[in-house]
């Protein structure tokens, strides 16, 4: 029989069809493969306590007062239940478990971790992470026992500690750490002794401390310079302030926000430093009052700033733009938090982590704010729960955190973050 000149034709179009067909099938997607459950609304009394108490076998250690905060208040929230992509992957543990630590990353791109405290009281130990092994090494002890302290890398490559508590006061002193032994030196005290402050890295390679406590809240900023060792007093900011905090503006100037003020409340007061003319200046108030918040410089040049505690546990985050001098809600983390951290990432994005939630429990989770869109979406938890941690970028993006606490005592546990 003859064939028809288009049979061939059509049977290789039918079998396309088939192979299309069988290409753009569609398969369903299960509940394993997305979480579609509804939205839930959590409503949670918050604890009006939260106390640490360190005990050693001759002396009782206790949290100062002035660090504690005591809500008692109700709220409700509402946040989505969704797939959680896993990020987060644990790294080696730090030879002592410790929170209310400092951490830097030097130029040799290792990350310095220095004091804090445990159930065995302040710490003077210090240890260093080798991102390119992953492992943590001992190096040499601080002079002095300190936690809620600070440390600065100076333009020499060396790590500045300054103030901080000890465990019955305040301290004035402060050391440096050489990068090129391991050893630290004592250099000169400051004038006010401190803790719950800020240090901040200038322009000119000065470093500007400004707040804290010392029983009271603190108004005194001085600066200290790295080629004599010397402490200078400067100008007092308008509003004794701690647990605020300070940023480092593209323009050269430092935004310092919120924090505890003399009455013992949050505040809303913003000020800013002008090292030019060496004054401080009052700027427009943020929207909300807070302390123990983060506050992120963004690409843009404009400062994030995230939760903290109010008159209760804050989810809510606002911007100021340097430009105007004014301040500007953004959209609402998922989650309240206290003592989190906050890092900006490689592509622009801030990464939110742990901290104290509502009724006080202590977090695992993580957020991504998008500058671009002003929004926060959940990302992977954490391996362990904390706060009062310290979280610090890496040379390779990758995100370090550290320590911190878990409702109770100090662990000792460190994961990393891949953006």
């Amino acid at each position: 029989m003859k064939k028809h000149p288009h049979a061939k034709v059509s049977n290789v179009r039918r079998r396309k069809r088939r192979s299309t067909q069988r290409a753009s099938k569609v398969v369903p997607i299960t509940d394993k493969q997305h979480n579609s459950k509804p939205i839930i609304q959590r409503t949670s009394s918050l604890n009006d306590q939260k106390q640490s108490i360190l005990s050693t076998q001759n002396h009782q250690w206790t949290l100062p007062n002035t660090l504690k905060y005591h809500p008692n208040t109700t709220e409700a929230f509402q946040f989505p239940l969704e797939k959680k992509i896993d990020r987060w992957s644990n790294t080696g543990s730090l030879d002592i478990a410790r929170y209310t630590h400092a951490a830097s990353r030097l130029t040799n791109g290792k990350v310095l971790v220095t004091g804090g405290f445990n159930s065995n009281g302040v710490l003077n130990s210090t240890v260093s992470y080798d991102p390119s092994a992953g492992l943590w090494a001992a190096t040499g002890n601080m002079q002095y026992t300190r936690c809620y302290h600070t440390t600065s890398v100076l333009a020499n490559g060396n790590a500045l500690a300054t103030a901080g508590f000890n465990g019955t006061g305040s301290l004035n002193s402060a050391e440096l750490y050489d990068i090129s032994t391991g050893l630290w030196t004592v250099t000169g005290n400051m004038t006010y002794a401190r803790y719950a402050h800020t240090a901040s890295v200038l322009t000119n390679g000065q470093v500007l401390v400004t707040g804290g406590t010392n029983s009271v809240p603190v108004s005194g900023s001085e600066l200290y310079d790295s080629s004599t060792g010397v402490w200078t007093t400067i100008g007092s900011i308008n509003y004794a302030r701690y647990s605020h905090t300070a940023s480092v503006l593209t323009n050269g100037k430092v935004l310092i926000a919120g924090g505890i003020g003399a009455s013992g409340t949050s505040l809303i007061s913003a000020e800013l430093y002008n090292p030019s003319a060496g004054t401080w200046v009052t700027t427009v108030n943020m929207n909300y009052v807070r302390a123990y918040h983060t506050a992120t410089v963004l690409t843009n040049g404009k400062v994030l700033v995230t939760g903290g505690f109010g008159s209760s546990y804050l989810n809510n985050a606002e911007l100021y733009d340097p430009s105007t001098g004014l301040w500007s809600v953004t959209g609402n983390m998922n989650y309240v938090r206290v003592y989190h951290t906050a890092s900006i990432l490689t592509n622009g994005k801030v990464l939110v982590a742990g901290g104290t939630g509502t009724g006080g429990v202590s977090l695992n989770s993580a957020e991504l704010y998008d500058p671009s869109t002003g929004l926060w979406t959940v990302t992977g938890n954490m391996t362990y729960a904390r706060y009062s941690h310290t979280a610090s970028i890496l040379t390779n993006g990758k995100v370090l955190v550290t320590g911190g606490a878990d409702s109770g005592p100090a662990i000792n546990s460190s994961e990393l973050y891949q953006p």
